[in-house]
């Protein structure tokens, strides 16, 4: 039977434990613990260790969520109160979870109040975000391992081709491509003649990423191309990804594809108006049809992905968070948030020091950012709706795509850099042809390919 604390089911399945963590010891509790006094302040707090501190942090953070979601914010106040006295954005891994946790559990309660909630929204400048995203690839393998196995699933599906094209769904980085070029010019046929089409909301990272590579691609006497589309994935046309009949098309999506199932809360909020323009998004969502056999996809993400099968691409390499932060009741969510964010923190301490300004940050901006977004939005607001393999696995079947398995040497490219990282905790496993990246048996990120496999 799961462990039940503050009246929260936690699953105890054996994939919620994390390495050094109070939380793997909480996640293998047997007995239900006494839920804590909502009391102001409690002077015993200071005296704990560090072990019991962190235990403390999850049933205060857990008892603070079930008053949050039922309303009783008097209670949520002093669970606050009491996770303040231990929690510290630069402290340990737990307490620097706890820190950002109870600041997005303060702005959900702070929704009854849209004036005082929305005074607090703060969008981080481009530039800062993009340093925190350099800061994840810096700090953890988890990108390397996606791009690395990516380029080499698309090196097998476009051997032997002379034109290719890769739509990249997040084109704000050159880092990915510049290693495939270099890959590409050691082919024993030679390199092709390669255009990217990269897909982004910000042009300016567009256009540093096409200066970078169309150098880096005039260096190695590669024909290169670059197609920006400054859009956001939601309002993608087709027709400006500019797929021509004789290219090889690849298409790569890096943690993009989930964005999608906000729009689909929003086509869910408020139904398009009749006659309205349709997106790439939501070109197929729509029932044009009556007819009962009818195949048309059942949300916006499937539409999408039934659009990108319609380009007919040899390979779509998709790396998406292993995680179930869709749900709509609060409690689950935080639950599950709460365990994964807590393992990828846990993985920062093992590659950065306390007192690294890169880690701050990469925590602050990005993750911090996340998770307040997981917790304390709802409806088209939640942008990070991150769901596993296998709900993905059934979108893409359902808009025609087939997985395809990614090869030995993919796996192994990816193992030798987990190993080059010179980390024990990381590890990669085969999941049926796909690729779980996980700290210790905690899977976190997954890397799968599709193909076309039937008519649609």
């Amino acid at each position: 039977m799961a462990p039940v604390v503050g009246n929260v089911p936690v699953q105890d399945d054996g994939s919620s434990s994390v390495s050094s963590s109070p939380l793997k010891t909480f996640s293998l509790m047997s007995i239900q613990p006494p839920s804590l006094s909502p009391s102001p302040y409690s002077p015993w707090l200071h005296e704990l260790k560090s072990d019991e501190r962190g235990l403390c942090l999850i049933h205060l953070l857990l008892n603070c969520a079930n008053h949050v979601a039922a309303g009783s914010l008097d209670h949520a106040n002093a669970f606050l109160e009491q996770i303040a006295l231990l929690a510290a954005p630069d402290g340990d891994a737990m307490q620097r979870i706890a820190s950002h946790f109870s600041e997005a559990l303060a702005r959900r309660a702070l929704r009854q109040w849209p004036g005082l909630y929305h005074a607090l929204d703060r969008v981080h400048p481009v530039a800062e975000a993009t340093a925190a995203r350099r800061h994840f690839f810096d700090l953890c393998p988890f990108l390397r391992v996606s791009y690395v196995v990516s380029n080499q699933a698309i090196m097998e599906a476009m051997e032997g081709e002379k034109v290719v094209h890769i739509v990249d769904l997040n084109a704000s980085d050159p880092t990915q491509w510049l290693s495939l070029l270099q890959a590409l010019r050691a082919r024993p046929e030679g390199p092709p003649h390669l255009k990217i089409t990269g897909v982004h909301e910000h042009r300016e990272l567009l256009n540093n990423t096409a200066v970078c590579l169309s150098e880096e691609a005039e260096r190695l006497d590669i024909p290169f191309q670059f197609n920006p589309v400054a859009t956001k994935l939601e309002n993608l046309d087709v027709e400006s990804l500019r797929v021509k009949t004789g290219e090889a098309l690849a298409i790569s999506s890096v943690l993009q594809l989930h964005s999608l199932l906000a729009t689909e809360a929003a086509q869910q909020a408020a139904p398009a108006a009749v006659g309205q323009q349709l997106t790439l998004g939501e070109c197929l969502d729509k029932d044009h049809s009556s007819s009962s056999d009818s195949a048309m996809p059942s949300s916006p993400a499937e539409s999408f992905l039934a659009s990108l099968w319609g380009l007919s691409p040899k390979v779509m390499v998709v790396t998406e968070q292993e995680a179930d932060h869709n749900g709509g009741a609060l409690s689950n969510r935080f639950v599950e948030a709460l365990f994964y964010y807590a393992a990828l923190f846990d993985c920062l301490d093992s590659t950065a020091a306390r007192s690294s300004v890169e880690r701050l940050r990469l925590e602050k901006v990005l993750l911090g950012e996340e998770i307040k977004n997981i917790i304390a939005c709802e409806g088209p607001e939640r942008k990070q709706r991150h769901e596993k393999l296998q709900r993905w696995a059934r979108r893409l079947d359902a808009a025609g795509f087939g997985p395809t398995p990614l090869s030995y040497c993919a796996l192994l490219q990816g193992r030798r850099l987990l190993q080059g990282f010179g980390c024990e905790g990381y590890k990669l496993r085969d999941d049926s042809g796909c690729l779980m990246m996980s700290w210790h048996d905690r899977p976190l990120f997954s890397v799968s390919a599709w193909k076309c496999n039937r008519l649609h």
